[in-house]
Order: C-alpha cells, then sequence, then structure tokens
C-alpha cells in the first residue's frame, strides 16, 4: 500500500506541471463575469431543464398509457373469461347499421391463392343476375390486381381487397383472410347475406362445343381443382334471402384420439363450448359483425390453435418428436366455437351449403391427410349433379343427429354448391345450360 500511492501521484505529476506552466506563462488573470453573462447562462440552463422536464413527462405519459391499454386488455380478457357461460355484447364501434335504399345484396366472398380460374363460369353466373342484386370481394395474395390481363369476366376487375395478407392452409391466416373478406362486405349496408367461397367454387352452367375444347385444354384440366354451384343465380339469391338463419356447419367436436381442445384455451374458452365444422359458411349480417367485431376469441386460437407440421420423410426420426406437438386446424373451428360462446346455436342453421365428397377410403391417412374428392369431367355429369342435388338431409354421427334441411320451416334440397372440380368438370356443368348461354370462344383466350 505504501508503494502504490506515490505511483498514483507520479502519473498524475506531468498535467500538475503543465498547468503551473500556462499559468505561469500568462501574465494577467481571467477577467470577472458579468452579470450579463450570468444572466443569459441561467436563462440557457432554465430553457434546457424546460426541455428535458416536458420529455420525461411525455415519456411517462406513453408509459402509463401504454400500461392502462394493458390492463384494459386484461379486464376484457377476465370479464370475458368469468362470464363465458352468458352471452357476449359484441363490439359494433367499426361498423354502422346505416340504412340502405333499394333491394338487399348477397355479397360473394372469394378466398383464392392468386387468380380464379374458374371465372368465366362465375362470369356466367353473374351475367344472369341483377347487378343490384350482389356485391364480389376477393381475398387473393397481397398486390394481385384484377384487372383485363389476370381475369375473363368484368366482374371481377379490381374487386380485390388492397389490405390482403399471405395465407397458408391451415393457419390461423386463414381465419383472418375471412375476417378481412367481412369487414369489406359489411362496409356496404345494403349487404345482408355474406356466402364464403373458395377459388374451388363454380356456377353449374350452359354451353356446347365443349369436347373440342376440352381436347384443346387436355394439359389444365386436372392441374387446379375448384368447387361450384349447382343452381343459378335466381334460385341461390331467393334461397339465402328466404332464411333469416346463418348457414354454418357446426357440431361437437369429440374427437379424443386427436382432441384438437387444449385445456390452455380455457377459462376464455372452455370445453363445453367447442365445437367444429366446414370454413364455407353462408351468414346474415349480425352474425358477420359478431365474426369482424370479435377481440376475445380470435387471440386465443392465435396463440393456441395451431396445425401440426405434416409429416417430412427428410427429417427422419424428428418426425416421431413432431406429431406429439398439439395439432388444431383454425378455420374448422372458429366461427363454429365463436357462435357457441355468443349462445347463437338457436339462430343458426347448423349445416352447410356447399358439398363435398369426402375420400373415406383412403389409407395411411397420416401422411396423405382427409381431402375432398374430385369432379372431373368423366364424372360430373347430370346423373351425379342430380344426385347431390337430391340430398334432404345431413347425419352428424359425433352428437348422432340427422339434420334435415329446411329454410324457413320449409324442405329444399341442401346444398346450393359443390366442391372440388377440375376444370374439365367444370365444362361438363357449363354444358348443362343451368346459368343461361355461354360463350365457349372465351377458353381458347389466351390463359389469365
Amino acid at each position: 500500500m505504501i508503494v502504490s500511492i506515490p505511483l498514483v501521484l507520479n502519473r498524475r505529476r506531468p498535467p500538475t506541471v503543465i498547468m503551473k506552466k500556462k499559468t505561469s506563462s500568462s501574465s494577467s488573470l481571467l477577467p470577472p463575469l458579468s452579470a450579463r453573462h450570468v444572466f443569459w447562462f441561467g436563462w440557457k440552463l432554465v430553457i434546457a431543464l424546460s426541455i428535458s422536464l416536458c420529455l420525461l413527462a411525455l415519456l411517462r405519459l406513453q408509459y402509463y398509457s401504454s400500461q392502462e391499454s394493458d390492463d384494459d386488455d386484461l379486464s376484457r380478457s377476465s370479464s370475458s373469461s368469468s362470464s363465458s357461460s352468458s352471452r357476449f355484447t359484441p363490439r359494433r364501434s367499426r361498423i354502422s347499421n346505416v340504412p340502405f335504399q333499394g333491394p338487399p345484396k348477397v355479397a360473394f366472398l372469394f378466398l383464392a391463392r392468386r387468380n380464379l380460374p374458374l371465372d368465366f363460369l362465375w362470369g356466367t353466373f353473374f351475367e344472369n343476375a341483377d347487378v343490384a342484386n350482389f356485391s364480389i370481394h376477393v381475398h387473393s395474395e397481397p398486390g394481385f390486381v384484377f384487372d383485363e390481363s389476370t381475369t375473363r369476366s368484368a366482374f371481377f376487375y379490381n374487386r380485390q381487397l388492397t389490405n390482403s395478407i399471405k395465407v397458408g392452409w391451415g393457419e390461423v391466416s386463414m381465419i383472418q383472410a375471412e375476417r378481412l373478406l367481412l369487414g369489406a362486405a359489411l362496409a356496404d349496408p345494403a349487404n345482408q347475406r355474406f356466402v364464403l367461397l373458395s377459388d374451388r367454387l363454380v356456377p353449374n352452367a350452359a354451353a356446347s362445343m365443349m369436347i373440342l375444347i376440352w381436347f384443346k385444354l387436355t394439359k389444365l384440366i386436372y392441374s387446379i381443382m375448384h368447387c361450384v354451384p349447382l343452381y343459378n343465380f335466381s334460385y341461390i339469391y331467393s334461397y339465402l334471402m328466404a332464411s333469416p338463419r346463418s348457414f354454418v356447419d357446426s357440431f361437437l367436436d369429440l374427437d379424443k384420439k386427436e382432441g384438437r381442445y387444449t385445456p390452455k384455451m380455457s377459462p376464455v374458452i372452455p370445453k363445453i363450448k367447442w365445437r367444429k365444422g366446414s370454413q364455407w359458411i353462408s351468414l346474415v349480417r349480425s352474425h358477420a359483425e359478431v365474426v369482424v367485431d370479435d377481440e376475445v376469441i380470435f387471440p386465443v386460437f392465435k396463440k393456441f390453435c395451431k396445425r401440426r407440421p405434416p409429416i417430412d420423410v427428410s427429417k427422419g426420426k424428428q418426425n416421431s418428436k413432431l406429431q406429439k406437438q398439439h395439432n388444431c386446424i383454425p378455420d374448422e373451428h372458429y366461427v363454429q366455437t365463436l357462435f357457441a360462446m355468443n349462445d347463437l346455436d338457436g339462430e343458426l342453421e347448423k349445416r352447410m351449403v356447399t358439398y363435398s365428397l369426402w375420400n373415406e377410403t383412403v389409407t395411411n391417412m397420416e401422411n396423405k391427410g382427409w381431402h375432398p374428392m374430385t369432379f372431373n369431367y368423366a364424372n360430373a355429369g347430370p346423373q351425379q349433379i342430380k344426385r347431390i342435388k337430391d340430398i334432404i338431409s345431413v347425419y352428424y354421427e359425433n352428437e348422432h343427429r340427422r339434420e334435415w334441411c329446411s329454410n324457413n320451416s320449409t324442405r329444399v334440397p341442401c346444398f346450393l354448391f359443390a366442391r372440388k372440380f377440375s376444370r374439365g368438370g367444370a365444362m361438363h356443368l357449363l354444358s348443362g345450360g343451368v346459368l343461361g348461354p355461354f360463350d365457349a370462344s372465351v377458353l381458347l383466350d389466351t390463359q389469365p
């Protein structure tokens, strides 16, 4: 310790010597500060302190504002979970119930990957309708525009959403896209019915000269599969408008083997309210508002309902670990569970209006997954379509329930649409003449 002190002093010695030299070389002392200099220095100090205090106050305000927002979110979540058995009160701040003049409209909401390959069929479908009775909204990939270079039908020009997102099959982005479509359609108060369609839906139609065109488009016929309406516009419009209920395929999910519900969703979503069904729905306006206004159920789905990664042979043994992850397909549960949480089951026709023929004979489903069978040119003839139209009830094995298809207490055919149809299957439908005249030459144009 005695040695270290001189070392420190020695390090400080050079600067001391330099300072002494500078002072000794100066023949006069520093001039005294004037009152004016003191005043200006004090004034600048006051200004600097004031600015600092203002910045500090703004930062504190921002902090407390964010804390208050978080507390509001927590309180909403807490209140929703504590009253999960009672009916929610949807927020209607974004959508105003503005009265409208003229006939009510059906909003056709297309959920597309990119373009609409069967737009020529939908063009025929809408050509034979009154434009005052419908509206069209398309969710496609971000940046994709429907114009004369990307679609054959002028009905789709500029009908794409400007706020679309990238969508993945079996992911929560699917229901995000559905909510965006419903939100866009709700902006028009005349829209009173909302039909969600995929780029795999098509009108049941009319024409001739199909054989020649079929041979010229052989390479394209099986490349893309889509869906179809089974009746003309007038029938579908009357069918939907006649019912005061939404058509939502909804049933109890009792699959104990897969178990898509997770207790992590509780208490916001109790297991007793968990539902399953098809995403292809038809809603009345009040129910569409419930979907768009939801701020409680959707965040839970976003966090806890995620699709398990598919089996990848290249990952080898890692697949066994991946397949143990919880599996949940959001679009097969969201709307159904949301409506159950809002006690809306009694306001629904608990069935869908879109037909799918599921392939239940496929083996090794763990690898291939469940998907509807495809209708091609050979099996989309009048007899096959008539069989679909003749269906008047649907049996739900999980609930041991047979749903007889009715509309406003009148027995009706169950299905207005069907999926999945190849381009060849769609051509066969066109030859039936259900939708009216069709210009077959449009199929010979360059593909958009």
